[in-house]
C-alpha cells in the first residue's frame, strides 16, 4: 500500500459504500460533498483501481470495491475500537455525551432528567437524538441508548430499567362528542389513532382477539409524538405510557381494566466506555432517574 495512504480516505470509502452516495458519506463524516468526492478519487488513484461506478441512483461498488470493502471495514472498525478504548480512559468529568432515545422518551421522559443532570454536572454537554432507529454504538452514532427493547449489539453494557405500564386514553373533547367505550369491542366503533407503516398496533389488536386492518385507523402516523398529540387534540383514542398519559389534563384514561402488554425499557452503552467518567455518570444518572417498578 502506498506510504501516503491515510485514514481519512479510508473512512470516506467506507461511509460512501454504506450510504450509497457521496452526499450521504459527507453528512456522516461532517465534511462537504466535494471533499468526500476528492477523497474517494484520491484513494482510487493511490490504489490504482476503481472502487465505485457512478449510477443515476448514486454510487455502486465495483467488484474490486466490494472485495476491498471488507478489509477497509476491518481497518475502520479497528480504528474505532482504538478511539473508544482511548475515550474510555477519559478522567475529566466534563465534555459531550450523545444520547439516543425514542421520540416519546426524548420528548416526555428525558427533559426533567437532563435538567437535573445539568444542575448536578454543569460541565457535561448533552446531544440528544430523538429516534426509534437503532443507532450503532460502535460507530459512535451515540454513546448511550435508551430503548424499548433489549439491544442485540455485541460489546455493549445493557441494563434493564423495568417495565412501563400502558393505558388507553381519549381527550375529554372526543368523549363528549363520541361517548366513552365501555368494552374492548366498543373500540371498533370509535376512531383509534394508529401507526402508518409500523404494524405493531395491528398485531396488538390481533393478539387480543380483535382483527383489524390498516384502514381501521382513520389517522395514521409512525411518529409517536404526533400520534399522541392527535389524541390530546381530540382526533381519536390512543395508547400511551401511563405516567405520561395521566399527567396530561386534556385526556382521560379509559378501559383501565383492559389487559395491555407492558413496555420494557433498556439502557445501553458500549462496553469500552464504562471507564469514561462523564459517560458513566450520565449512564448511571439516567438509570436512577428512569428506573420503574417491575
Amino acid at each position: 500500500m502506498p506510504a501516503e495512504f491515510d485514514w481519512e480516505k479510508l473512512q470516506v470509502f467506507v461511509a460512501a459504500a454504506d450510504r450509497g452516495s457521496l452526499s450521504g458519506a459527507a453528512r456522516t463524516l461532517g465534511i462537504s460533498q466535494p471533499t468526500a468526492g476528492r477523497q474517494v478519487q484520491a484513494l482510487e488513484s493511490q490504489l490504482g483501481v476503481q472502487l465505485f461506478s457512478r449510477t443515476a441512483r448514486g454510487l455502486a461498488l465495483t467488484d474490486t470495491g466490494m472485495e476491498l470493502l471488507g478489509y477497509a471495514r476491518e481497518m475502520s472498525d479497528a480504528a474505532n475500537r482504538l478511539a473508544l478504548a482511548a475515550l474510555g480512559r477519559v478522567e475529566a468529568l466534563g465534555g459531550v455525551v450523545r444520547i439516543t432515545a425514542s421520540e416519546i422518551v426524548a420528548t416526555y421522559r428525558l427533559p426533567p432528567v437532563l435538567l437535573a443532570l445539568r444542575a448536578a454536572e454543569p460541565e457535561i454537554e448533552v446531544e440528544l437524538v430523538a429516534s426509534n432507529a437503532t443507532d450503532n454504538l460502535l460507530q459512535r452514532e451515540a454513546d448511550i441508548a435508551v430503548r424499548m427493547y433489549r439491544p442485540s449489539q455485541t460489546d455493549v453494557i445493557t441494563r434493564s430499567l423495568g417495565e412501563i405500564e400502558l393505558g388507553v386514553y381519549a381527550a375529554e373533547s372526543y368523549l363528549a362528542r363520541r361517548g366513552c367505550p365501555r368494552t374492548p369491542e366498543d373500540l371498533l366503533e370509535h376512531d383509534v389513532i394508529g401507526y402508518d407503516r409500523d404494524e405493531s398496533m395491528i398485531r396488538g389488536f390481533r393478539s387480543a382477539g380483535v382483527t383489524v386492518e390498516r384502514r381501521f385507523f382513520p389517522i395514521r402516523t409512525d411518529d409517536q409524538v404526533v400520534a399522541w398529540r392527535m389524541v390530546v387534540e381530540g382526533n381519536g383514542i390512543g395508547f400511551m405510557q401511563v405516567a405520561i398519559g395521566d399527567a396530561e389534563p386534556a385526556v382521560r384514561r379509559i378501559l383501565p381494566d383492559l389487559p395491555l402488554p407492558t413496555l420494557p425499557i433498556w439502557l445501553t452503552a458500549h462496553s469500552e466506555l464504562k471507564t469514561s467518567r462523564p459517560i458513566r455518570r450520565v449512564y448511571d444518572f439516567i438509570a436512577d432517574s428512569l428506573r420503574v417498578a417491575l
